[in-house]
Parts: C-alpha cells; structure tokens; sequence
C-alpha cells in the first residue's frame, strides 16, 4: 500500500504565531541623510581608526572568537565602575539578550510583559520564544500608567518584563520611584532596558543590589559602535550563571571582541561625541518647537519624537529633500502623527530642520 508524500510548505510546519508576524525592515537610506535609526553620526579620529586597522590586520580570523573574553569583560567593568558582586554576559547586541532571557523564561503559559509603545522587539522575540506578551499602554504624554501596570502584574504575573530607561521611542526618563514599585510588585525578572544611557543622566545599575530580581541591559550601539552589535547584560552571578548556560558559544565575533576593547580604553573619545549630541539635542528640540504646528517631547536620548499634522506627508516631503528619519504614526495609536528623528551632526541638523519647514509649509 503506497503513501502520499507531502509537500513541506512554511504553512504546514510554521508556527502561526511566525506566519502571522511582519519581517523587521529597515528602509534603503543610500544617498540620504541618515537620521532613523538612533547612530553616532560621527566618525572616528584619524589616529583610532589606524589602531583599529591595524588590529584588524593581525586578527587570528582562521581561528575561533574567545568564548568568554576576561579582557573585553575588565575593560567594560572598568568603563562603567561595575561593582565585583555583580557580573557581566555579552550579546550580540541587545537583540540576542532579550532573546535569551526570553528562551530562558518561556515555561508554558509564560508571559512577557512590557509597556507600549516601546521597542518592537520585545513583542517579536516574545513570539519568536513561544512566550504570551502583554503590552500595558503608557499615558497620553508617555509616562508609566502605574495603576494600570500594577493591575496587570496582578493578573498576568509575568515572567519577564522589560522597561526601557529613557524609553524608544518617546525617549523619555521614566519616574525612578514608579519603576521601583514596579520592580518590587514583579514576580518575576524586570530588566531595565538602558541603551541611551550615555546621553541620559540617571541609570538603575545601583539598584541591582536593592532588588533581586533586577537587571539593567546596555548596549555600546548608540555610542558608535553599531556596526560592531556588541550589548550586554549585568546582574549577579546568581543569575548571570544561569543565564551564561542559553549564551550561544562564541556569540561576540573575533574582530568585535578585539575593536570593542580598543575602542574602550578611549571611552573618552566616543563620551565626548555623546556629549556633543547632547548639547545639539538641546538646540534641534528648540528649532523643533519654533515651528508651527510641530510639537517635540522632551528627550533623555539621543532622537527627539516629535508630533506632527499630516505626518505621512512630511515624512515623504523630507525624503524627498533627501532627508530619512523613522515614520511611527502608525506604529501604535499613541503615536498617531508622530515622528522620530535622531540627532546627527550639526550640519545634518540644519538640513534636516530646513527641510521639515519646507515640508510643513507645503502641506499647510
């Protein structure tokens, strides 16, 4: 008696759950003026760029990466003043952190709590794991909802839950005395999200010790080091050793490893272009708010959400003028109109504050 073979299709043997998911896209940005995606617009020195080729020349790239390089792991530790109680797992970016931590929570019936609107990425790894996600929206101005939070801890008792400290894409400093209550109230892991910490002026790395069940990821991306993906996560070595066990081997690349560390020792150098954001932050939300009909919300990042009428059109009216910032306005209902620029060089800047008049002029 004879079978029939099936044909293996995506929709025989996919998860829904991934049939029903959108890719992440980034846009085609050659030839623009790339404000969209939160980079360091600036290059390196002369002098760090040598050393770095110089490096990279001599890189043993027939070999395997260290699987847990001490040395990368002692310069961070140095750079952010790390206490010796607490521990240090690299990611490849933030991205495979959050996927890890995910992996490592997703019991049956898990679920991944987060606020909304905040990084996307939390929802699709949370699907990617097999994880339930529940998103509890913020207030109108994008402050933490606490009632609303407690209750749904309450309910859903989460596994995991990620805060984003400033928060993407609103790009503010949440209340350091409600994201307590909320930490405590957590039944579970609350990992504090800081990859904009080097243009904001607080972080929750001394609270670790006050609350067990805290872990503050960063990431070295907004710094200028995103064509590198290097993130990492800090918490103690109870949980740390742990979550070392989900860490694919040899995650953080040979060349990574050995730039990263270099660029390290002259953390100063990318410190001061992040200060130099920082002041031109101040300047691009004045321009922003001298132009009728724009209203920006304050940041502790290095990008400015702004709302806008007709913000489709002013987002094609700026690529148009060969400018790319980030289109939300239809990424949560919260953000309707809104836009998001990053902060670039001053010159990027003018262009882009040039441009957006223009654009809003044309659509009056």
């Amino acid at each position: 008696m004879s079978s029939v073979r099936r044909t293996a299709t995506p929709d025989s043997l996919l998860r829904q759950e991934v049939l029903d998911m959108q890719a992440y896209s980034t846009p085609d940005s050659v030839g623009m003026i790339k404000l969209d995606a939160m980079e360091n617009p600036y290059p390196l020195p002369q002098w760090l760029s040598e050393q770095i080729a110089s490096l990279a020349a001599g890189a043993a790239i027939n070999r395997y990466p260290d699987a847990d390089p001490r040395s990368l792991k002692d310069v961070i530790r140095t750079v952010i003043d790390l206490p010796r109680d607490l521990d240090i797992l690299l990611g490849n970016g933030s991205d495979e952190i959050i996927q890890l931590l995910a992996l490592a929570t997703a019991k049956q019936n898990a679920v991944l709590l987060s606020v909304e609107p905040s990084f996307v990425m939390y929802k699709m790894i949370a699907a990617f794991t097999g994880m339930q996600y529940v998103g509890v929206p913020l207030a109108n101005d994008f402050t933490l909802d606490v009632p609303a939070l407690l209750a749904a801890i309450e309910q859903q008792q989460p596994a995991l839950m990620f805060l984003s400290y400033p928060n993407n894409p609103s790009g503010n400093l949440f209340d350091a005395q409600a994201m307590a209550r909320i930490i405590e109230a957590a039944p579970g892991l609350v990992v504090v999200d800081e990859a904009y910490y080097n243009f904001a002026d607080s972080s929750f790395l001394p609270m670790i010790k006050h609350h067990p069940n805290l872990l503050v990821m960063r990431t070295f991306s907004k710094l200028g080091m995103a064509g590198l993906r290097l993130g990492f996560l800090v918490g103690s070595k109870t949980w740390l050793g742990q979550l070392e066990k989900l860490r694919l081997p040899y995650n953080i690349s040979v060349l990574t490893q050995l730039v990263a560390e270099q660029l390290l020792r002259s953390h100063d150098v990318l410190q001061s272009q992040a200060e130099q954001i920082k002041r031109d932050r101040v300047m691009v939300y004045e321009h922003l708010e001298a132009i009728d009909g724009v209203q920006p919300y304050p940041s502790a990042a290095n990008f400015i959400l702004f709302r806008v009428r007709h913000a489709g059109k002013i987002f094609q009216g700026l690529k148009e003028r060969g400018v790319l910032i980030k289109d939300l306005s239809r990424a949560h209902p919260l953000l309707s109109d809104c836009l998001r620029v990053t902060i670039g060089t001053p010159q990027e800047n003018e262009c882009f504050v040039q441009a957006l008049q223009e654009s809003v002029r044309q659509c009056v």
